[in-house]
């Protein structure tokens, strides 16, 4: 027998640490490799965490509200492997919870005016619950109070809030107004003193003279914010246009939409075509596939394409499409279905958002013909696919040039001009195109 020790995964890219919110397992219990242990919220997600080892369960080391550190000690499994051996002790790295505060203190909006003594933030030590990190964030962005936040009606495990009741309650606020407080008058001096200009984190709130709205970030939109402008900050980025006639892929999927529909349950769409041809460009030009690390470039095997998808709210979210180089045109239309759905119903789980090594994004579902996109770090190029539209091209053929209406797309490559020189950016974006518009139209489906 050998005891080892499970430790804390990374779960996501900027991903620090996370919060154990309960143990599926108790000590004693046995344990099969990847059956699920504990539940993990971080400020993205909450998740469940599978075992590293198979064995039993001897010893837990973080407690449930403890917040531990990537890469450290959460759980001492006992595997039937060698001899067995004691492990030395291990210092699990936590974060003690904040202060406690009144239950009765809710988090001022940014844009409010700060009394001189300021505002102490909400934490898990005044609450009755127990609240996972991304629940909290969600309560300190929408200035919701304890007191609120314990009339939440949780339905999660143990009646946990989770962040879609929270979201749920601030959808059930929104429509119920709120009281305006009184307008206050100080008549000493001839001055009058207005109040400070309430703002909403939901709607929003016009100035005084009507002319402004004043609409709060979400959580979500200040991290795409501190990204995109982190991003811009690394990478000096150049764009290469090429235009590409797709002709042939828009009749060979009108033809084959409905078998696919009838056979799959699933829409065939254009993006995993294109996914498709972004995936033999990357094997013709490795070097698009990297990251950057101080001096050295990292040139990465796997071909792991992050996708951007629009969600309702507005905001923007890339979950990935893991290998897509061992999959075929079935495979992708059913992943990025899957990761589209999932995305727009808030079901993405931590690891979906990671590990991408490239990324498109498709402007031209918002009838765009073109864009300049920025690159999701740590990568080092990103795909904008503009708007399939017809034009009058020139048609070349052997028996000499003619004018026809053809399907036309422009593609928009942006890449990290440190490592990635035009001649290499404007090839590969090249070579995306060439695959396009060689699409073969009498290809099989199944």
């Amino acid at each position: 027998m050998a005891l080892k020790e499970m430790v804390m995964p990374k779960m996501g890219e900027s991903v620090m640490e996370g919060t154990i919110l309960n143990w599926l397992k108790k000590v004693g219990d046995k344990i099969e490799q990847d059956e699920s242990v504990l539940e993990v919220a971080t400020d993205k997600v909450d998740t469940d965490v599978p075992a590293t080892f198979g064995g039993t369960l001897k010893e837990i080391l973080a407690e449930k509200g403890k917040v531990v550190a990537v890469g450290s000690p959460i759980a001492i499994i006992e595997t039937g492997e060698g001899a067995t051996s004691t492990p030395e002790p291990a210092a699990v790295k936590t974060v003690e919870p904040k202060a406690v505060v009144s239950s009765q203190q809710t988090i001022p909006p940014q844009n409010t005016v700060q009394s001189a003594t300021p505002s102490a933030k909400p934490s898990n030590g005044s609450a009755k619950k127990f609240y996972s990190p991304l629940v909290m964030n969600i309560a300190r962005e929408e200035n919701i109070s304890f007191e609120e936040l314990e009339r939440v009606n949780g339905t999660g495990a143990e009646g946990r809030v989770t962040k879609n009741d929270v979201i749920q309650y601030l959808e059930q606020r929104k429509n119920t107004p709120a009281e305006k407080p009184a307008v206050k008058e100080e008549k000493a001096n001839n001055t009058y003193t207005a109040p400070a200009q309430e703002t909403t984190h939901i709607e929003g709130t016009r100035s005084f003279n009507g002319e402004h709205e004043i609409i709060q970030m979400d959580r979500m939109r200040k991290m795409i914010a501190d990204r995109m402008l982190e991003s811009k900050r690394i990478s000096p980025h150049v764009t290469s246009f090429v235009e590409a006639d797709v002709t042939h892929i828009v009749y060979w999927r009108n033809r084959m939409k409905n078998e696919f529909m009838e056979k799959e349950s699933a829409a065939l769409t254009f993006t995993p075509i294109f996914i498709e041809a972004v995936v033999k460009a990357i094997k013709d030009y490795p070097m698009i596939n990297v990251s950057v690390d101080e001096d050295k470039i990292i040139v990465k095997k796997d071909i792991n394409i992050g996708m951007a998808v629009a969600l309702p709210n507005g905001n923007l979210i890339v979950p990935v499409i893991k290998n897509a180089d061992q999959l075929n045109i079935v495979g992708l239309t059913k992943k990025v279905n899957d990761l589209a759905k999932r995305a727009r119903q808030n079901k993405l789980t931590a690891d979906d958002l990671t590990g991408g090594t490239y990324t498109i994004s498709n402007v031209g579902s918002f009838g765009n013909l073109m864009g300049t996109p920025i690159i999701v770090q740590p990568q080092c190029a990103i795909l904008a696919l503009g708007a399939v539209v017809k034009k009058p091209a020139v048609i070349e053929t052997p028996e000499g040039d003619s004018l026809g209406i053809r399907h036309m797309m422009f593609l928009s490559h942006s890449y990290d001009h440190r490592v990635i020189d035009g001649s290499l950016g404007g090839m590969f974006v090249r070579r995306v195109a060439d695959y396009l518009e060689g699409f073969d139209l009498s290809r099989k489906i199944f």
